[in-house]
């Protein structure tokens, strides 16, 4: 990552501060972090430069290093011995890992389709609309992260706050995982038509078949990942 990329993103976070303080929770900083994350605007293997962030943020040094401490409990950061915090490059065991989690979940929400009110729908096709759009700017990193509040969408049908926080964590680890495939086009491009299906599936009364896809979609995605884990040693 080069410099100007590195300083674009904390530029990003010194503008959003706005509802962080000197007196800010370690936890509202993990978040604004982890947003990053999902946003692909960190890297895995990227240095954290503490100083900078702290005056990014405007906040302690300890409030930081507090926040470096609970997303390395949530595997996105690493504390490496005298060399400083790194963000983590995830590996096989954590792919299969977090798509185990993501289809009990996800295929558990889905079936609540039938019974959510509208406006928990229209986030779900909001979501497709958004990559669509993304796809014809040729924008492949807003697709992404339009592809994260699909599955985000998806999971908030469930009706569970917690839930929503434990996928929002799942897919921040996967983001990092999903960098590694290098051309965002070639990875997404299929992806999107896939969201799309399930989404026209569920409006057609096909709860049954649409979980079928999505579950033929983890299980395809999955597969993908591990592939490109391997060759990338």
């Amino acid at each position: 990552m080069t410099t100007a990329q590195a300083d674009g993103w904390l530029n990003a976070l010194a503008k959003d501060r706005g509802d962080l303080d000197r007196s800010s929770t370690a936890e509202r900083v993990a978040d604004k972090l982890r947003a990053s994350v999902l946003d692909g605007d960190i890297k895995p293997g990227q240095q954290l430069n503490e100083k900078a962030l702290g005056e990014a943020l405007r906040v302690s040094r300890n409030t930081l290093r507090e926040a470096f401490r609970l997303l390395t409990h949530e595997r996105l950061l690493v504390h490496e011995y005298s060399k400083g915090v790194f963000v983590r490059r995830p590996d096989v065991p954590d792919v299969v890992d977090l798509y185990a989690a993501r289809r009990v979940i996800e295929c558990g929400a889905v079936r609540r389709w039938p019974h959510v009110d509208e406006d928990a729908r229209r986030a779900v096709r909001d979501a497709v609309a958004l990559g669509l759009a993304c796809r014809e700017r040729d924008d492949w990193t807003g697709v992404g992260t339009a592809n994260v509040k699909f599955h985000q969408a998806l999971t908030a049908l469930a009706g569970s706050a917690r839930l929503d926080e434990e996928v929002k964590r799942l897919l921040a680890e996967l983001r990092l995982a999903f960098h590694v495939m290098g051309d965002h086009e070639e990875f997404y491009r299929d992806y999107l038509t896939l969201n799309q299906s399930i989404v026209d599936r569920l409006d057609a009364g096909e709860v049954r078949q649409a979980e079928e896809a999505l579950l033929t979609y983890f299980d395809r995605a999955e597969q993908h990942l591990i592939t490109g884990l391997r060759a990338e040693r």
